[in-house]
């Protein structure tokens, strides 16, 4: 049986799509800046609220990574301040013209954008996402309904009003304050699985049952990953200096993430010159150490057992493997990998370009740390999540991930039956180059 009460909130949430979508980039620019009015004049609220939800979750033992993820403070109040501000920089991802041909004169086809339509969102205990996925649906014209973590329920409810007081806000503003919607209970994210009438995308973000669970259980696209099991491979021609520093901010820059290094693959050659000076940094950090034999044999480690090549721990903890060959880090990586981020630290382009042409994810790297991970980083603006599907959208999800397109075919009185029968009308199927287009476009 249909939840009434919830069908008929997303009824609504789907009707301000409607006209959120017509909206001109102004107008969604000008609300967003309103949202981050708002949020830095509300903070003291919003932080009371956060460290409602951190007492409560350290009274129920929630794991410290969890806990992390909740925190929102002045530091994550001017991260997310500065992604609203990129995602108000970003040209209008919609109704751009993305390819136009003349089919013949007089009859023009054109491929364009347009928002997917009302995005569910299911995301984990940072509090932030929520703020991230908010700005870029509201720029790309999308409806949002909203479920965070129990565990951030204070902060995120705070957070949602902040979204809807900023459409209340806009005297005269086009952007109708329905468009956002947060869910409360675990309840209502089942009761939502069947509302395909109004939901366009599901984006889960969490583990990788919760994720197969939402796939199991809905006829609603979804769009997303399970696992951050990230790695990082240390070329015998790597520079033992960089290496260090790369894998050190892989791993420790931020645990609680899933793009922060879980495995490290080294090869044979420069395990011993390389792994001392590793250990002796990932000491002063905190990090837990867990190696293979041949690891154990050259730093005191944790030895590692089958299971750690398959954990993303999301914490101070980091798996290390030695491989003979390049091809033996490769096949580890599509073993035992996720297919989100995993990197190459060598001073050798050529391995470097064939690593990043090998492995199978979504965003492979060179020389550089898996945090770089990040649609902000990526300038995007933000991101919904990270998707390890390849189809639609992959790696970080930002505005373009949450577009579509539509065909716009512009006559003159053409019928078919011209272009049929014994003397058909020849079609030109000219390509209409960009400058040459009449029409909205950015």
């Amino acid at each position: 049986m249909i939840n009434t009460e919830l069908a008929g909130n997303l009824e609504k949430v789907k009707a301000a799509q409607k006209i959120l979508a017509v909206t001109t980039r102004e107008d969604r620019d000008a609300y967003l800046s309103d949202v981050a009015e708002i949020l830095r004049n509300r903070s003291t609220a919003v932080f009371e609220a956060n460290r409602k939800d951190i007492a409560r979750a350290e009274k129920e033992h929630l794991a410290k990574p969890l806990i992390k993820r909740l925190l929102f403070d002045k530091g994550k109040l001017d991260s997310v301040l500065a992604g609203i501000d990129q995602v108000i920089s970003l040209p209008d991802p919609n109704n751009r013209i993305l390819e136009a041909r003349e089919l013949d004169e007089g009859l023009i086809l054109k491929r364009v954008s347009c928002p997917i339509g009302v995005i569910g969102m299911i995301f984990e205990s940072r509090p932030d996402a929520l703020i991230q996925i908010a700005s870029l649906c509201i720029k790309s014209g999308n409806g949002i309904v909203l479920k965070g973590g129990s565990e951030a329920a204070e902060t995120n409810r705070i957070l949602a009003s902040i979204f809807q007081e900023a459409a209340a806000a806009r005297k005269g503003g086009r952007v109708p304050s329905e468009w956002i919607y947060l869910l409360e209970t675990r309840d209502q994210v089942k009761e939502m699985l069947k509302l395909d009438a109004f939901i366009d995308l599901l984006i889960p973000r969490g583990s990788n049952s919760f994720v197969k669970y939402i796939m199991d259980n809905t006829n609603i696209p979804v769009l997303g990953h399970a696992e951050g099991i990230c790695h990082s491979y240390i070329d015998a021609d790597a520079d033992i200096a960089k290496a260090v520093r790369i894998t050190v901010d892989a791993k420790s820059q931020y645990p609680a993430v899933c793009n922060a290094l879980e495995t490290l693959l080294v090869n044979r050659e420069i395990a011993q010159d390389f792994l001392p000076p590793l250990a002796e940094a990932m000491k002063k950090v905190g990090v837990e150490l867990r190696g293979d034999a041949a690891v154990c044999s050259i730093i005191d480690c944790i030895p590692a057992e089958e299971a750690d090549w398959r954990t993303e721990y999301l914490d101070l903890i980091l798996s290390i493997k030695i491989v003979d060959s390049f091809d033996n880090a490769v096949n580890h990586i599509h073993t035992y990998g996720s297919g989100h981020t995993d990197s190459i630290i060598t001073e050798s382009p050529t391995q470097a370009e064939l690593f990043m042409q090998t492995v199978d994810s979504a965003d492979v790297m060179w020389n550089c740390s898996t945090r770089f991970s990040d649609g902000f980083r990526y300038g995007l603006g933000a991101e919904v999540g990270i998707s390890t599907l390849k189809i639609h959208a992959r790696g970080p999800v930002g505005l373009e991930g949450l577009m579509s397109y539509k065909w716009k075919l512009y006559g003159s009185g053409q019928i078919v039956a011209d272009y049929t029968g014994s003397n058909p009308r020849k079609f030109t199927h000219k390509k209409i180059l960009q400058e040459q287009v009449s029409g909205p476009q950015n």
